[in-house]
């Protein structure tokens, strides 16, 4: 499930104050304290985040540092999840030892975009989640409670893990970044040459990195509010 849709190099020049900057310059992404904004964010955040931006077609000729991806992080652990569960995890393929792993798992259609990207996510889940609770959340028994029912666990777990993954790709927008959600790929294979030893298990996949220069094209139809949504 690759989506159609391309960043427009408009999205680039909105997010230019962090875009157009070393690695360095994501590090005040971090609230200092600050009280929450009282209102909507303003019409160029929505639409970097929403309106304008695209699902890049190509990818700039540019890295994607360790201090970029520890700052989408840190925007990532702030949204909420139930009960501040955080199972999801992330794995970053970035060396060409981890991309030649990766590759063998790829849908045919997804090999060369995916791996042309700087950086490939693989967002996850941690099934044991749970073993965290106790730092994460001081509810008493709620360590146990997940631990004595697989099935709620699982289903906490994946549903919470993919929820991380879309503040990811939303993160990724605030950023500057161009972001490419994936589901094309053997999640088997990637857990068997990628996750060997940590018990996550693979959701999806977002190629990550810098729009590249690309012409403006119609965006893919979307449903609308009424063929969607019910007020009940």
């Amino acid at each position: 499930m690759t989506s159609s849709d391309g960043l427009s190099s408009d999205i680039a020049a909105d997010a230019a104050l962090v875009a157009d900057a070393p690695d360095a310059a994501v590090k005040g992404t971090m609230s200092t304290g600050s009280a929450p904004p009282s209102g909507p964010i303003d019409d160029a955040a929505l639409d970097a985040l929403f309106r304008r931006a695209r699902t890049p077609r190509s990818w700039a000729d540019r890295p994607v540092g360790a201090e970029t991806l520890a700052a989408l992080y840190d925007l990532v652990k702030m949204g909420p999840t139930s009960g501040n569960c955080m199972p999801a995890r992330f794995v970053f393929v970035v060396s060409e030892d981890a991309r030649a792993r990766l590759r063998p798992a790829l849908s045919a259609g997804n090999v060369v975009h995916c791996l042309a990207a700087p950086v490939v996510a693989i967002v996850c889940h941690d099934p044991l989640f749970f073993e965290h609770l106790p730092n994460l959340n001081d509810e008493p028994g709620l360590r146990d409670w997940f631990a004595g029912d697989v099935g709620l666990a699982e289903e906490t777990a994946f549903r919470n893990g993919t929820l991380q993954g879309a503040y990811l790709l939303m993160a990724a927008r605030a950023l500057g970044l161009a972001a490419a959600p994936m589901s094309g790929f053997d999640a088997y294979q990637v857990e068997d040459a990628l996750l060997a030893g940590t018990g996550w298990r693979a959701n999806f996949l977002i190629a990550l990195g810098y729009a590249g220069d690309e012409t403006e094209r119609p965006r893919a139809p979307r449903l609308d509010f009424d063929t969607t949504c019910l007020c009940l």
